[in-house]
C-alpha cells in the first residue's frame, strides 16, 4: 500500500509501505477514501519539531470503510467510519471525565512521539485504528466521506473554541485566523447565534474567503483597533503564534472569554499581563476532542447547518502528495483533501 511519509524538513514522499495488521482485538483496519493535511502537520514539515523521526507516515485526519475488525469491534467490514484524531483507551479515570487527551495512553496519528506512542497515519490507503471500539464513529448516511473527516478534527475544533468561548445567542466574536479551524469556528458562532462575527487574517486570499461566507473579513490590526469601539465579548484564537494571540487579547472586551485552540510551542511568550489584569480577560486553552464532542457536531453537518467542506479548495490524489503540501505550506490551498482510491 502507499502512504505519505515524512523524510525531512520541507520534504513528503509517497511510499511503498507494509500493509497494517490487526493486533489487539481492539484494533480495526480502515481502508481510506478521503484524507487531508492539517495545519498541525505542517509543524514537522516547517522543522518546527526537532527530532520528527524520518519515515513517519503522516496524518490525522480520515474516513473510510472497515477493511477488518478485532472481535471487539462493533463495526463490521464495509461499514464507512470516520476516524478521532485523538486516539484513547475510553476506559481509564480520565477518558470517563472526557480528558480524552490526557488519557495515559494518548496518541495522535501521524505524529511520531510528539503525543504518545508512535502511529501510523491516516495519510495512507490503509490505517490501523487502535481502541477502534471508541476512536471510530459511524460515518451517517447524510454525511459524505469528506465531511466527515472533518468532524474527526477541524470542526470538532472550531465547536470546541466556541464552547470554551461561552458563546451564547446575541454575542459579538472574533475569531483570529481564517485557516480551517477559524473559518469553522466562525460558522459555529454563528450557529450557536453569535449576531456579529469578525474573521481576522493577514492573508487577503483567506480573508476574501471569510466574506464569501458572509463573515466580517479584517486584517489582525484593524480586529485591534475595533477593541478601542468595545472590542468582542468572546474571542477565539486558531493559529497558534505569539502575534496571534496577543491580537486576540487586544480584540477583547472587558470581561470577554479569550479560547485558544491554536497549537502553541513558545516557551516565553511577552504576555500583556497589565491588558488581561485590567480587562480582567478569561483566557483558555482547549484542544479539539472529538470522541467528546463528535455527536453534536455530527448533528451539525448532517442538519446541514454548517458544511465543512466549503473550506476545501484542493482535492487531489494521494499521489500528489508532495505538491498537496507544497501548496498548503505556501497557503496557495486553504485545504487540501486527497483521494486514495485515485
Amino acid at each position: 500500500m502507499r502512504g505519505i511519509t515524512f523524510q525531512e524538513p520541507g520534504r513528503v514522499s509517497v511510499t511503498e509501505l507494509p500493509m497494517p495488521r490487526i493486533t489487539h482485538p481492539r484494533d480495526a483496519i480502515v481502508r481510506v477514501t478521503r484524507t487531508a493535511i492539517c495545519g498541525t502537520d505542517l509543524h514537522p514539515y516547517r522543522g518546527e519539531i526537532p527530532g520528527f523521526a524520518a519515515g513517519t507516515v503522516l496524518g490525522h485526519e480520515f474516513a473510510g470503510t472497515v477493511h477488518e475488525a478485532g472481535d471487539e469491534v462493533p463495526f463490521a467490514p464495509g461499514q464507512r467510519v470516520f476516524a478521532s484524531d485523538i486516539v484513547a483507551c475510553g476506559r481509564c479515570a480520565r477518558c470517563a471525565r472526557g480528558w480524552h487527551y490526557h488519557c495515559p495512553q494518548v496518541s495522535l496519528f501521524g505524529y511520531d512521539k510528539v503525543v504518545g506512542s508512535c502511529l501510523p497515519g491516516g495519510q495512507a490507503e490503509f490505517v490501523r485504528v487502535p481502541f477502534a471500539d471508541v476512536v471510530l464513529a459511524a460515518t451517517p448516511d447524510a454525511v459524505s466521506d469528506e465531511q466527515a473527516l472533518f468532524v474527526g478534527d477541524v470542526l470538532t475544533t472550531g465547536y470546541t473554541a466556541v464552547r470554551a468561548a461561552g458563546v451564547r445567542a446575541g454575542d459579538t466574536v472574533a475569531v483570529v485566523g481564517a485557516g480551517p479551524v477559524g473559518l469553522l469556528a466562525a460558522l459555529c458562532a454563528r450557529a450557536a447565534g453569535a449576531t456579529t462575527v469578525t474573521v481576522a487574517d493577514p492573508d487577503s486570499g483567506r480573508r476574501s474567503l471569510a466574506r464569501s461566507l458572509d463573515l466580517l473579513a479584517v486584517t489582525p490590526g484593524e480586529l485591534v483597533a475595533a477593541a478601542d469601539r468595545g472590542g468582542a465579548a468572546r474571542v477565539v484564537e486558531a493559529v497558534g503564534s505569539d502575534a496571534a494571540l496577543d491580537a486576540a487579547l487586544r480584540a477583547a472586551a472587558p470581561r470577554a472569554t479569550v479560547a485558544v485552540v491554536g497549537a502553541h510551542q513558545s516557551p516565553g511568550m511577552p504576555f500583556p499581563t497589565g491588558l488581561a489584569f485590567g480587562r480582567e480577560l478569561t483566557v483558555r486553552f482547549a484542544v479539539g476532542n472529538p470522541l467528546s464532542s463528535r455527536e453534536p457536531v455530527l448533528a451539525l453537518v448532517a442538519a446541514g447547518r454548517v458544511d465543512p467542506s466549503i473550506v476545501v479548495s484542493h482535492r487531489l490524489p494521494l499521489s500528489e502528495g508532495p505538491l498537496a503540501y507544497r501548496l498548503f505550506d505556501s497557503r496557495e490551498a486553504t485545504k487540501v483533501v486527497l483521494d486514495p482510491l485515485s
